[in-house]
């Protein structure tokens, strides 16, 4: 590992494995998880298992101190006990995936379509449509695109720092509608597009679009968008089939009339609220502190879990942290574990120039390790040419399941990883 993403960790008021904590947001979240079982995907196994009390916490003698005791093998933070084996699977493929869809490998891709398939084929809940679970507002977590998908669903879609919600009212109105929403931020606005809704079938929604504005919280009136949906005839039109909605009615996947499939949730969980955080720039720290608190990993430095390629996805640079790790922040990133005494850090500054820097381990507890610089190279193509990075200090792993991972390094430095196939 390099010196800019192992320098970072020492003492804080984040909860971890083991750890007596203060604070009420950490008590807060060992009540609500006193109880919970936590369904998990064992990467060491490769089979789901339901590990009780996988985030067992017990209130100390004081009401303001937790101790947090975690399953030993690395397992979901996912605190809902209702969500199927198969729901989890596809959160779990969800998770690292950038732009809804935009940004992922094949390997990713895959694992959302096998966990989709599984959800189809074991079915939900059974005539969706007149299911009052449907309704409501929805957050869209991936979409497939193909060439005829829409020019919100193109333009708006696949980037993250926006968040597209899809509301449903069928009941209870005589104007039932589905929208489509997209919000740049809680302070700028976002644009609504609204369609006038039917029920075909009871997995089947027709609608059309008719109307549609930009509300900016900066102008006390609402801006139409430039778009005559009267003119637009059957452009305006479409339908959209729900193939699975889940009993929580949480999770929901449905297809639309121009063959694109979509993933939305109502309540995401602790992880998959963090990466929007990161995604949107605003809370992260909140999101961290919370996720760290759900820890259910005991041992964070067993190669067991460690073991891969991670890749950066969001860090805070200390004051004091060294010219490399400042200016690595907006590049490409990854952090490889090979072994229990050996890793290293892997930056792309362009296409074919990279910096390697390998990095000795030593586990010296249950959550911190070691590290020792060892030099690196700089990679242009097939030429290497040595660097003389070294360094010593140590890193604390916060967090680990197995596709997350947060770290703090002994300059105070914070890093989000997800784990690469």
């Amino acid at each position: 590992m390099m010196v800019m993403t192992v320098q970072a960790l020492g003492p804080s008021s984040l909860g971890t494995c083991g750890r007596r904590e203060s604070g009420n947001c950490v008590v807060k979240a060992a009540l609500a998880q006193r109880k919970a079982l936590c369904h998990g995907y064992c990467t060491r196994y490769k089979s789901y298992h339901a590990v009780k009390n996988v985030t067992e916490r017990r209130l100390a003698s004081t009401a303001t101190h937790v101790v947090v005791k975690c399953a030993s093998s690395v397992s979901s933070a996912v605190p809902d006990t209702a969500q199927s084996r198969e729901e989890l699977a596809l959160i779990e493929a969800l998770l690292g995936i950038q732009g809804r869809g935009r940004v992922a490998a094949p390997q990713q891709l895959e694992a959302v379509q096998r966990a989709i398939d599984a959800l189809e084929e074991a079915g939900g809940v059974q005539d969706p449509t007149l299911s009052p679970l449907i309704e409501g507002r929805w957050q869209l977590m991936f979409t497939t695109r193909p060439g005829t998908a829409s020019p919100i669903q193109r333009t708006f879609v696949g980037v993250d720092a926006f968040t597209v919600f899809q509301e449903i009212e069928l009941t209870g109105t005589t104007d039932p509608r589905v929208s489509n929403i997209v919000r740049a931020s809680e302070s700028i606005g976002e644009l609504k597009v609204e369609a006038a809704a039917t029920r075909e079938s009871n997995k089947r929604i027709l609608f059309r679009f008719d109307k549609a504005a930009f509300d900016f919280k900066f102008l006390p009136f609402k801006v139409p968008y430039p778009v005559p949906f009267k003119l637009l005839g059957d452009e305006a039109k479409g339908w959209l089939d729900t193939t699975y909605l889940s009993p929580s009615g949480t999770i929901r996947i449905s297809r639309g009339n121009k063959g694109s499939t979509f993933i939305l949730q109502k309540n995401l969980d602790p992880r998959q609220q963090l990466l929007q955080a990161v995604a949107t720039g605003t809370n992260v720290e909140k999101a961290i502190e919370v996720l760290v608190s759900l820890n259910p990993t005991k041992d964070c430095t067993d190669i067991g879990g460690l073991k891969g390629q991670w890749r950066l996805l969001w860090n805070s640079q200390a004051e004091n942290a060294n010219w490399i790790q400042k200016s690595s922040v907006k590049l490409k990133n990854w952090q490889i574990y090979y072994d229990n005494t050996r890793l290293e850090n892997l930056v792309e500054f362009l296409p074919g120039l990279k910096l390697r820097a390998g990095a000795s381990t030593l586990a010296a507890s249950e959550e911190r390790q070691d590290v020792k610089i060892e030099g690196a190279s700089l990679e242009l193509g097939s030429l290497r040419i040595p660097v003389n990075i070294t360094g010593e200090g140590y890193v604390d792993i916060l967090y680990l399941d197995q596709k997350l991972k947060i770290s703090r390094g002994n300059k105070g430095s914070m890093f989000l990883h997800v784990r690469e196939e």
